[in-house]
This record gives structure tokens, C-alpha cells and sequence, in this order.
């Protein structure tokens, strides 16, 4: 008895001092929660956050968003003459499109996502997912399938606008992208993987985000991207990215990826710069499209700036802006009075912190609008009024029909000189220069310093003979040409 007596008297202590530490560290009346600290925390040793216990969380609903997009977004297949390889050396390819495995002619090259925005069957969808199609096929969700025609593209934004003949389709409506914040919820609805109407949910992750991915494809890439955690995978390209109201607020473009599949960041062009771009290819056939005339650099980029000052001996410091390294003759920046090596801070009273935000804030404007443009020379402010022009100096408005043959072409032709002429064993033809990317005659095979011999059956000599040709000449083009290792081949495609 005595030994479990002990025991007894044990346990009865412990209870005692557990109840008067319990007492000690208990919430008092209103639920605060008082801790041994209290005398430090009041003498400033310590500062705790005050809990109430009355925090909820409220889950949002998809449904209706879910329900509002599914039936607008379609599925897109690319037919082309394109082999696997082709498609596959290109890296848009790899991580955003979604090839097939094999080459069959009644199986597509490509696939990817696609919005309906209108009733009348308007569809916006990426550049890269119809690049080089000679069918594009778009399937609705409820399976109905349509052969698609072209309107036109835009490898700057990587944005493309085709068309379906029917009435009464159901479509998302725009919103403004500049509205969205950093941790809105977002939507991203598509056919990842060839997965019907797939729709996943995350957040704006960043805004104004440039990758990089466009410049293989464009000469004045635009890159300003919103950045998501919803889950993007290939085949997502040309997708919509909407809010909780089932509002577009971009299209899914490209995901940062080492495998080519989602590992928590994809890209999506505003809705503000997509609205412009198909609006302009709809009314005018292409894009028009505003240009400061400078080339510069992000002096954001910490990198870049201590690689400049390693190699010009200058001490120029990491700050926001853009540093202007060129300067356009006769563009709207020279004749504004911006100078090489000034930095440009703002563009309409909106601050420059990255290249990216510069080139979406000049490239939402036409050619002849002016902007006020701020900068820095030699630590004092500066602000110049500069009238925007397009690449070729103009400061107006032009359709695809007053644009000239080599516009169209995407190039410019050199005549050949007498040593080349005796290299090659020829005596007419000229040569491609200053080709543009995803240019009518890059896209048929034809590089930079190849050699066209004949247009359309005619032998060619200088650059007005293939003006000439094919001045008021629509539909098929015959180009017969000779690549680098004199290899002779005959192309064909459509000038608008």
C-alpha cells in the first residue's frame, strides 16, 4: 500500500502543477492569446501578433466561368507538307506546340487551342500553332468540325485570326488585361495533350514578363506577358486565360519548361494587345503598328550592364530604364531630339522598368501617335515629344494592299556581281538580303544569300524586275532559286 500510496501522491502533484501552468498560459475573456512573455513583450523584448481565431476562408467557384468558356475554346489541327524533323527544330515546336509522331497526310503536323471571339466565328490562336499550315481544322467541343480560312498573323505578338463560316457561336468576350492584378485568380481552358476542353485554375503569378521565345520568329518581338501558375502543357497554345467572370484576359502562349511539360510558369499575351492585333489584321490585313526608332538595352539586367561596362570601360549602375544605344536615322526619336546613351524612364507618364513594358507601350500604338517620352542625360531629366512611325518612316495608316512587292516578300534583292556570277556558272539572278523572319519566302525554304533565278517563269536580274512580276500579281507564285552549296530548287506559295 505504501508503494502505491507514492504513486498516488505522484500523480496528484503533477496534476497540480499542470493545471497551474495551464491556468497561467490560458486564453483570457476575449479570446487573446497571454503567454508567459506578456511582462517582456509589454517591456518591448518581444512583439507578438494578437490572434483572434475568427479567420474563414471562402473557396472560389469556377463552375460558372468553366461553364461560360468550355464551349468558345476549340481545338485546332495543322495540316502541312511540313516533315517531323521540320517542325521539331523549331523550339515553339517542342515546348508549346504539339507535334504528331508520325507523317501521315491525313493525320496533322500540329495541334493546338483556339478562342472564338465573335458569333459570326472570328478565332484568335497563336501564330506558332498554324505556322505553315496548308489546312487548319477547328473542332468545337461539341465535335462539330470546320476547315478554317487565314485572315492573317503577326509573329511580333505570336498572334494569328482565322475564320469559320457560321452563325451564332458562342464566344468570350474581351476585358481590360491592364486591370488584373498580381494573385488574381485565373482560368486556363484549352486541349492540353489533345484532352478536350481542359480547364485547370491558378493565379497571376507577375505581369509585364519577358522570356525571350519570340525573337527566333519576329524581327520586333513584343513580349510583355502574364505570368500563371495554372497548369499550361502543349497543345494549350492558343488557349484562354480568363478570369472568375469568364472574361478573356489573354491567350496561353508558352510555358518555361525543361521537358516541354508544365512545371508551375506559363505565359499569355494580354487581351489589351490581342484585341489590337487581330482588330488591325481584320480591318487592314496587318498590323500597324508604332516604333520609336531606338535600339537600347534593360539596364534592369544586372548581367548585361556589368558585361557592357567590362567591354566599353563605362561605370553605368543597375538601375530602371532603358539605355538607348541606337538611334534611328530619320525615326520619330532622332527627330524628337532623344540622343545615343540617353535613358528613357518614361513613356506617358508611366514608368519603363523593363524592355518588355518600352516595347508593349510603343507597340499598342499606330503609326503617327505621339507619346511623351522622359529620360535621363547626364543626370538631369529630360522630356520629348516624339511621333511614332512605322518601320518603313510612315506616320500613316496602311492596308496589306499599299504595302510594296518586297514588303510582301518579306525581303530585299541584290544583283549579283560578275565573281558571283562566274562562281555559281550563271548570268542573271539576285540575292536575298535582310530576310525577315516567318517571311513568305523563308517559310518555303528560301535564307538569307540564296540566289532567285526566276519568278513565275521569268528570269530575274535586279529587284524592280520581281516588283514588275509580281506588281498586281494574286494567288500562286513560282520561285525557282539556288541555296549556298548551288543546289537548284522550285518553291511555290500564295502572295496576298
Amino acid at each position: 500500500m505504501k508503494k502505491y500510496l507514492g504513486y498516488v501522491i505522484v500523480g496528484l502533484l503533477s496534476a497540480t502543477f499542470a493545471l497551474v501552468g495551464m491556468k497561467f498560459l490560458s486564453s483570457d475573456a476575449d479570446g487573446e492569446i497571454v503567454t508567459s512573455a506578456r511582462g517582456d513583450q509589454n517591456n518591448g523584448a518581444f512583439d507578438f501578433v494578437d490572434y483572434k481565431g475568427n479567420y474563414a476562408f471562402s473557396a472560389p467557384d469556377f463552375v460558372d466561368a468553366s461553364q461560360k468558356t468550355v464551349n468558345a475554346v476549340v481545338s485546332i489541327n495543322n495540316f502541312s507538307n511540313q516533315t517531323q524533323n521540320q517542325r521539331m527544330s523549331d523550339p515553339f515546336e517542342f515546348f508549346f506546340g504539339y507535334p504528331q509522331q508520325q507523317r501521315d497526310p491525313d493525320l496533322p503536323t500540329g495541334q493546338g487551342s483556339g478562342v472564338i471571339i465573335s458569333e459570326d466565328g472570328y478565332i484568335v490562336t497563336n501564330n506558332h500553332v498554324i505556322k505553315g499550315s496548308q489546312k487548319i481544322e477547328v473542332i468545337l467541343n461539341n465535335q462539330k468540325s470546320y476547315s478554317a480560312e487565314l485572315i492573317g498573323t503577326d509573329p511580333n505578338t505570336d498572334i494569328a485570326l482565322i475564320k469559320i463560316e457560321d452563325k451564332g457561336l458562342p464566344f468570350i468576350k474581351f476585358v481590360d488585361s491592364d486591370g488584373i492584378n498580381v494573385g488574381d485568380w485565373v482560368l486556363a481552358v484549352g486541349n492540353p495533350f489533345g484532352l478536350n476542353s481542359t480547364v485547370t485554375a491558378g493565379i497571376v503569378s507577375a505581369k509585364g514578363r519577358s522570356i525571350d521565345i519570340l525573337r527566333r520568329n519576329a524581327t520586333n518581338p513584343i513580349e510583355s506577358f502574364i505570368q500563371t501558375d495554372a497548369a499550361i502543357n502543349p497543345g494549350n497554345s492558343g488557349g484562354a486565360l480568363v478570369n472568375p467572370n469568364g472574361d478573356l484576359v489573354g491567350i496561353n502562349t508558352a510555358i518555361s519548361s525543361q521537358t516541354g511539360s508544365y512545371v508551375g510558369y506559363g505565359f499569355a499575351v494580354p487581351s489589351n494587345l490581342v484585341k489590337k492585333v487581330v482588330e488591325d489584321i481584320k480591318k487592314y490585313g496587318l498590323v500597324q503598328r508604332g516604333y520609336l526608332g531606338i535600339e537600347g538595352m534593360d539596364l534592369n539586367d544586372e548581367y548585361r550592364v556589368k558585361q557592357y561596362n567590362k567591354e566599353r570601360g563605362t561605370d553605368l549602375k543597375s538601375q530602371q530604364g532603358i539605355l538607348v544605344q541606337t538611334v534611328t536615322d530619320n525615326g520619330g526619336a532622332q527627330d524628337a531630339g532623344i540622343r545615343k546613351g540617353d535613358i528613357i524612364t518614361e513613356i506617358d507618364g508611366q514608368k519603363v522598368t523593363s524592355f518588355g513594358k518600352l516595347s508593349f507601350a510603343i507597340g499598342s500604338k499606330y503609326p503617327g501617335d505621339k507619346v511623351q517620352v522622359k529620360v535621363k542625360r547626364d543626370g538631369k531629366e529630360k522630356e520629348y515629344t516624339v511621333t511614332l512611325r512605322d518601320q518603313k518612316g510612315n506616320t500613316s495608316k496602311r492596308s496589306i494592299s499599299d504595302l510594296t512587292v518586297t514588303e510582301k516578300l518579306g525581303a530585299e534583292f541584290e544583283p549579283l556581281t560578275d565573281r558571283q556570277k562566274v562562281s555559281f556558272g550563271i548570268d542573271y539572278g539576285v540575292m536575298v538580303k535582310n530576310l525577315e523572319p516567318n517571311s513568305k519566302l523563308s517559310g518555303v525554304g528560301i535564307g538569307e544569300n540564296f540566289i532567285i533565278l526566276k519568278v513565275n517563269d521569268k528570269e530575274v536580274s535586279d529587284q524592280n524586275d520581281i516588283e514588275k512580276i509580281l506588281k498586281s500579281h494574286k494567288g500562286k507564285v513560282s520561285i525557282s532559286y539556288v541555296d549556298p552549296y548551288g543546289r537548284i530548287y522550285t518553291r511555290g506559295f500564295t502572295l496576298d
